[in-house]
């Protein structure tokens, strides 16, 4: 049996899920707003945010930016999940990284053939914005996974941006740790910038090779700095070890 605390964000979606299951919110209303909910647990709005995240992924709201967070089932979905300790171990950690630098490069790699003017407007936007939000641990964390999100909308394939939706609680957990990481470390917040901007700058001169791996660099720095173990994986490229001895090897003589 787990006798470590829980967390305040667990406590809260505890609350809001025994709420929801006793009839207090039916199915089909909205939840209050984030501020209502802060102040009626005493909590701040990131934790509300990070508790309706939790109870998305169990299936049991609809939550859309604008619109709030609409009851949709009484019981939750068993669906595939991840993260599901209350405190993600180190292990969980890493395997959420691997997901997304898998999953993330791929669609960015469609970004870079894809993209519209539109799409590369809202990707300046997001990465101008993120900019100016370096040190902001809170605004840092939405801004980094709007940015994710929006090369993922690039690919006009709605299963990835549907997918990384429903991914979205493990998503943040991982983006938390990262920047927490270089907020606390100081350069490596300019260089995660660097590296959003190396992805961007890919994706607007459609080379998808090279907005892949900048994705995929990207993540793999990330886990690096968090010290977590990927086996099997290059450390400088986050490519599985096979395929990261072969691609030197085609360049290689591809030089000769």
């Amino acid at each position: 049996m787990d006798a470590r605390p829980k967390s305040l964000t667990v406590q809260v979606a505890d609350l809001l899920q025994h709420a929801i299951r006793s009839g207090v919110y039916p199915v089909g209303t909205k939840l209050p707003s984030g501020k209502a909910l802060g102040r009626m647990y005493g909590v701040s709005q990131a934790v509300i945010r990070e508790a309706t995240e939790r109870l998305r992924a169990k299936g049991l709201i609809d939550s859309r930016q604008g619109s709030g967070c609409t009851v949709k089932a009484r019981t939750e979905a068993n669906g595939f999940r991840v993260l599901s300790s209350d405190a993600a171990d180190r292990l969980e950690l890493a395997s959420v990284f691997e997901l997304r630098m898998d999953l993330e490069g791929a669609a960015a790699a469609l970004a870079a053939v894809r993209r519209t003017d539109a799409d590369l407007a809202e990707l300046s936007g997001i990465l101008n914005d993120l900019g100016g939000k370096i040190h902001d641990l809170d605004a840092g964390v939405e801004l980094d996974l709007a940015f994710h999100t929006a090369v993922a909308e690039a690919t006009h394939n709605p299963y990835y941006v549907a997918l990384l939706s429903y991914l979205n609680l493990q998503v943040r957990q991982a983006v938390h740790a990262a920047r927490y990481n270089a907020l606390v470390n100081e350069p490596l917040a300019h260089t995660v910038q660097r590296e959003h901007r190396a992805v961007f700058d890919a994706i607007r001169e459609r080379d998808p090779q090279r907005a892949r791996a900048a994705v995929m660099l990207h993540l793999q720095h990330a886990a690096c700095h968090l010290e977590l173990d990927l086996p099997g994986r290059e450390r400088e490229t986050g490519l599985p070890t096979t395929i990261a001895r072969g691609a030197t090897r085609d360049e290689a003589a591809a030089i000769d």
